[in-house]
């Protein structure tokens, strides 16, 4: 599981340079996450351009990394594929989630670097 990220002026911006979160790989999923969010800014987008396919198991490994980082954190996702999206639509967590088209317009200006 390959986890890279990001800081800007506003927020984490975590990529999953995996095509693919599924059982195999959910609880490294989970765990990676809950050290990359632990002294974060308040706001975490997840860059999931890379992501092709999402089972259950991944589905659920989201759910658990947004409760472990709410209320106190902001948990977005962005760049769902066409496939992803729509198993988010089928289990109706596109209602849960704040889903972004892109990371760019999830930051609203772009990835400027926070020092």
């Amino acid at each position: 599981m390959e986890l890279a990220h990001t800081d800007t002026a506003t927020a984490r911006v975590i990529t999953v340079e995996e095509n693919r979160i599924d059982a195999a790989i959910a609880i490294s999923f989970k765990d990676q996450m809950r050290e990359l969010t632990e002294g974060s800014p308040d706001r975490i987008v997840l860059d999931m351009t890379q992501v092709d396919f999402i089972d259950s198991s991944g589905l659920g490994a989201i759910v658990a990394v947004m409760k472990q980082a709410c209320p106190d954190k902001s948990f977005e996702l962005a760049n769902l594929s066409p496939t992803v999206e729509k198993v988010f639509k089928l289990t109706r967590m596109d209602t849960v989630f704040t889903i972004h088209a892109s990371v760019e317009a999830a930051l609203g200006n772009g990835l400027a670097d926070a020092d």
